[in-house]
């Protein structure tokens, strides 16, 4: 979604000290960028915090993003953020409703980088169907951060099929990929200083929650678990559902679906698709009598179009996730030891 909204007129080519005060420029900042971008009937309050009105439980969420860089391809900081906290959201079977904004940004980040950000946070917010209702933003000294971190926290209602948890995961479920694996962490790889390659690969970010009520919809609480591969990629969150349930995970390598761009440049920079960071899929763990239907259905949905059912829940060799290869042998995929690539998201 490209949005039409030209930079208004600002004081300052640049975010200086001054914008942090809480004094003349930070209102300026803020009215002029933030509350006149993102407004709503809850965010034109200015209050400190928003009172909003909830029947039952909720689905509550928070996040940091500190990606290097803060633009790349298919998207920015901005988006990111939206993204990941409304999926986190949709994650716990929730249906994310409103968001918190928050900025911490670096003296000398260009005003027009800034506002960039902010159109894609709008831009987020509108295909997501979330409001900002409050926030927060900060200036340190150049030198003491990078460019801009940006926090989100994310609340919304339960869906009423929902019923997300590892407790419930029995031998025989089925495990589904939603999507491509490494996508965003191979697209983050191609900007970074002496990693660049030539591809057209671009971050798979994406608001995930809309897809994932559908499913709630039909399947309800067929629907185990839901998780994203974000850090750690899909083989940490595979072996933590392992480890919390004390059960086997067997994957199919042939199952496993991958970029033919991706895992070309996987293979040339040495790294295993398992272990990158992903944005816009989610792994399900579902009964394994509706795995099928599930997985036809995701196909149809926007971001679904490459889902897979990649393996199954087992007792053999509990808290372990061991992977059928391609040739026939079998390996143990363990959790990631330190981190792969730093700064992802």
């Amino acid at each position: 979604m490209q949005l039409d909204c030209p930079m208004p007129e600002m004081d300052f080519d640049i975010i200086t000290m001054g914008h942090g005060s809480g004094g003349l420029l930070t209102n300026k900042l803020l009215e002029s960028g933030v509350f006149n971008l993102l407004k709503n009937e809850k965010l034109d309050t200015h209050h400190d915090g928003a009172v909003l009105a909830f029947n039952g439980q909720m689905a509550f969420s928070t996040d940091s993003f500190v990606i290097s860089p803060i633009f790349f391809p298919g998207g920015n900081i901005g988006e990111l953020a939206v993204n990941g906290t409304v999926n986190d959201v949709a994650m716990c079977g929730g249906i994310p409703q409103y968001l918190s904004l928050s900025f911490i940004l670096e003296e000398g980040l260009r005003m027009e980088h800034f506002w960039e950000i902010l159109v894609a946070v709008k831009a987020a917010c509108a295909r997501a169907g979330v409001m900002v209702v409050t926030g927060d933003t900060k200036v340190v000294e150049k030198g003491k951060g990078d460019k801009v971190f940006v926090n989100t926290t994310g609340i919304g209602p339960l869906h009423p099929e929902a019923a997300i948890s590892p407790g419930r995961i029995r031998p025989g479920d089925k495990i589904v990929l939603s999507g491509n694996l490494a996508t965003h962490g191979v697209a983050i790889l191609s900007v970074r200083q002496g990693l660049e390659f030539e591809t057209d690969i671009e971050s798979d970010t994406c608001n995930l929650n809309h897809t994932i009520k559908t499913l709630l919809d039909e399947f309800g609480k067929d629907i185990h678990l839901l998780r994203d591969p974000t850090r750690g990629g899909a083989a940490t969150v595979l072996n933590e559902i392992a480890r919390d349930t004390r059960l086997g995970v067997e994957l199919q390598q042939r199952a496993l679906p991958v970029d033919e761009q991706v895992e070309g440049a996987c293979e040339i920079l040495g790294l295993d698709p398992l272990y990158v960071a992903n944005e816009g899929i989610f792994i399900a763990v579902v009964s394994g009598d509706i795995a099928e239907p599930f997985t036809e259905k995701l196909r149809t949905l926007e971001h679904g179009q490459h889902a897979a059912i990649i393996g199954e829940v087992v007792e053999a060799h509990p808290r372990q996730v061991v992977l059928a290869s391609s040739i026939g042998g079998k390996r143990v995929v363990n959790m990631p030891i330190g981190e792969q690539l730093p700064r992802i998201c």
